[in-house]
C-alpha cells in the first residue's frame, strides 16, 4: 500500500529540485545579461530555457516534476553601438545577448514561489505525521 503522506514528500521534494535548477538557470541568464561575443561578429550569451514535464512514479504512487531539458531561447539578438567594445564590428554594432532582465526577474519571483510553496507542504505534511505519532503514543 502507498503511504500518502510519503508520496507526499516525494512529490514537493522533486518540486523543491525543479524549483531548484530553474533559479539556477536563471541567475545563470541573470549574469550574462551583458556577455557579448569575444571578437567582432560574434554572437553573444543566449538565453537559456528551462522545460518541465510531468513523471508516473509508481513506488510513490503519484505524479512528479522533472527537469525535461535545459534548452536555449532563439530570440533574436539586439544590436547597440559601442565602438569600444572588442565585440563591435566596423560600424560600431555590439550583438547583445537575448536576455530581458524584467523577465528573468519576475521568473525569479515566481521560482521562489513554487520553491516557497513546496516548502510549505513538506512542513504541513511533518506536522501531519508528528501530530499522527503523538496520537499513536497516547
Amino acid at each position: 500500500m502507498i503511504d500518502p503522506l510519503s508520496a507526499t514528500f516525494r512529490i514537493s521534494s522533486t518540486g523543491l529540485s525543479a524549483q531548484a535548477e530553474r533559479m539556477r538557470v536563471i541567475s545563470e541568464n541573470l549574469a550574462n545579461a551583458q556577455s557579448t561575443g569575444a571578437t567582432p561578429g560574434s554572437d553573444p550569451y543566449q538565453r537559456k530555457t528551462i522545460v518541465f514535464s510531468e513523471e508516473m512514479d509508481r513506488a510513490a504512487g503519484a505524479s512528479l516534476v522533472k527537469v525535461k531539458n535545459v534548452g536555449v531561447d532563439n530570440a533574436p539578438f539586439s544590436v547597440e553601438y559601442d565602438p569600444t567594445n572588442p565585440a563591435a564590428d566596423e560600424n560600431g554594432q555590439v550583438k547583445m545577448p537575448n536576455v530581458n532582465t524584467m523577465i528573468e526577474l519576475a521568473d525569479m519571483r515566481e521560482t521562489n514561489r513554487s520553491y516557497e510553496a513546496n516548502l510549505k507542504v513538506m512542513t504541513q505534511t511533518r506536522s501531519m505525521v508528528l501530530r499522527t505519532i503523538d496520537l499513536l503514543r497516547s
